[in-house]
């Protein structure tokens, strides 16, 4: 029929390379991973082939669910999953994005795996946090050696089995946390849950957890309150004889977003757990694995910004409107540039975090002191940014951008739980704070590291000069935590786009992050802005 002739309509972007960009590239060749660039390609293009970009969507509209009981009335407390679930699940661990960088000394390991989280996130949000996590358990295990001895190989083995079984007879493990409480929320203090010594160097813990993310998953870590305080376990799935924990799947969770990965409700009733750490130290055992999670957190924010500008770059480039291509009519370039200076200095942010993080765990203790507070800001202000950065992406797309097929309400719904994820705004702001108080010399650190940029450029300086003013009133200090902490993130960013950055993409960032001249909406760079370059580094690649 003629009226259904379709005119003017933007073709698929499945098949391209949507989620590597230049900035992505020269960050990991110059934090010494270069030779992952191979693998990363291959991986950006697997995330956004037909095949997995099914598996993606059918995954997130066919949601786990939750079997309590089998047909005989026997409790099972099984979660069933897609088998697309697992093909996203075996493809990440096959490349190793969960605990394998610990299993190698190679020099930009970490880093490498920051470029492939990124890369491979186009596919689907939800599976990589049990990949996360099973990333982020391996440092806070090491604090008690045999629990490392037996696990870490199978934690960062790059094969993924999905079964119930004994973790020590499996090919291969995922982790998870289970930390959060109703009473407590982020005040993990607050926990109700009791640990109690069973005479065998093991404890039997009972109590409920309130959100325990991919119950699946072979093994947890757990803070329960034991004889010495606040303590840290690691919580089996299923026994070291084959049989089930007392680990009790009460609901999952009906989410906003995150669909493909289940959350729920745990009850344990004197389930078994080994101790990690010491007794009474049990936040400062799991901090280990959550400064490894919010590592990913900006990762997966500097990963949506990528998808976001490429789906708006995209739609404008092939859609036509009062004769012209939108991405030729100067309102909609300034917005789209916009939204690439974001990306881009988010994905330089990341890939220089991530070699901080390559070289602190082989014993660079600057570098560890730098990531301690740099992560803190950069996990904050990007997870914030995401949500308004996709908002505006979608909008470049018009109407199709709010229709489910356009992919774009699906990154709308993730947007804001990485920004709640290990930590909500405040606590991420406050947590900066108290790191820079107990920690004078990551404090030097990072201000060494923007140090590096100073007169590079006049409008840096002067920005760099209130941050310092900042710190000069103590009292409010907590009242202005969050203006305190996004001023150190910009700046951090800042300073590398100077140094390391893109020219065009530099100037754009400072002029619209840092100097005066900028607005509250995304299409408010000033004037005399070089868009065209870029426009030109943001483009989808075939």
């Amino acid at each position: 029929m003629p009226t259904h002739d379709v005119t003017n309509q933007v073709p698929p972007i499945v098949g391209h390379d949507i989620s590597t960009q230049p900035a992505l590239f020269e960050g990991l060749h110059r934090e010494g991973a270069g030779w992952a660039e191979a693998e990363v390609r291959e991986l950006a293009l697997l995330g956004n082939s037909e095949e997995m970009q099914l598996a993606g969507r059918l995954a997130n509209e066919h949601p786990p669910v939750l079997r309590t009981h089998d047909r005989y009335g026997n409790r099972v407390d099984e979660v069933e999953y897609l088998p697309q679930y697992h093909d996203l699940m075996r493809t990440a661990v096959g490349h190793g994005l969960h605990g394998a960088p610990w299993a190698s000394q190679r020099a930009g390991e970490h880093v490498a795996r920051a470029a492939k989280v990124i890369a491979w996130g186009v596919a689907d949000a939800g599976h990589l946090c049990p990949i996360s996590m099973t990333y982020a358990v391996v440092p806070a295990l090491r604090t008690t050696p045999d629990l490392a001895a037996a696990y870490e190989p199978l934690l960062s083995n790059r094969e993924y089995d999905p079964e119930l079984a004994a973790p020590l007879g499996k090919r291969g493990l995922i982790a998870g946390m289970s930390m959060t409480e109703k009473q407590g929320g982020s005040d993990v203090r607050a926990n109700t849950t009791r640990a109690v010594p069973a005479g065998d160097d093991t404890y039997r813990l009972t109590g409920h957890k309130w959100f325990t993310s991919a119950p699946m998953s072979d093994l947890f870590l757990t803070l329960a309150q034991a004889p010495g305080g606040l303590s840290c376990f690691l919580v089996p799935r299923v026994l070291p004889d084959g049989t089930p924990n007392a680990f009790f799947l009460q609901r999952l969770k009906d989410k906003l977003g995150n669909k493909s990965n289940a959350s729920g409700e745990v009850e344990y009733d004197d389930a078994f757990g080994w101790l990690v750490g010491e007794e009474g130290r049990g936040v400062a055992t799991i901090i280990e694995m959550v400064n490894m999670t919010r590592l990913d957190c900006a990762l997966m924010a500097a990963g949506g910004m990528r998808l976001g500008t490429a789906h708006a770059i995209h739609h404008a480039t092939h859609r036509h409107a009062f004769g012209k291509a939108l991405v030729d009519q100067p309102a909609m370039v300034n917005v789209l540039a916009d939204l690439a200076v974001d990306s881009e200095a988010a994905t330089t942010v990341v890939m220089r975090i991530a070699g901080a993080v390559d070289r602190a765990t082989r014993g660079d203790q600057a570098e560890a002191l730098f990531r301690r507070v740099a992560l803190s800001v950069t996990k904050y202000f990007l997870c914030k940014r995401l949500s308004s950065h996709t908002v505006e992406a979608l909008e470049c797309l018009g109407g199709n951008g709010y229709i489910e097929d356009s992919g774009m309400p699906r990154l709308y719904r993730e947007a804001p739980l990485i920004s709640i994820w290990e930590g909500s705004g405040n606590v991420a702001a406050l947590d900066t704070l108290r790191a820079m108080a107990k920690e004078p010399a990551a404090v030097e650190a990072f201000f060494a590291e923007l140090d590096l940029a100073a007169g590079a450029d006049a409008r840096y300086d002067d920005a760099f000069a209130l941050l310092r003013k900042d710190f000069s009133d103590l009292e409010s200090l907590q009242f202005r935590a969050r203006r305190i902490v996004e001023r150190m993130a910009l700046l951090l960013q800042g300073s590398l786009l100077l140094r390391v950055g893109n020219p065009a993409v530099a100037d754009a960032f400072v002029a619209s992050r840092l100097a005066g001249d900028w607005g509250v909406a995304y299409g408010t760079l000033p004037a005399g802005i070089d868009t065209a370059t870029i426009l030109d580094r943001a483009r989808v690649t075939a």
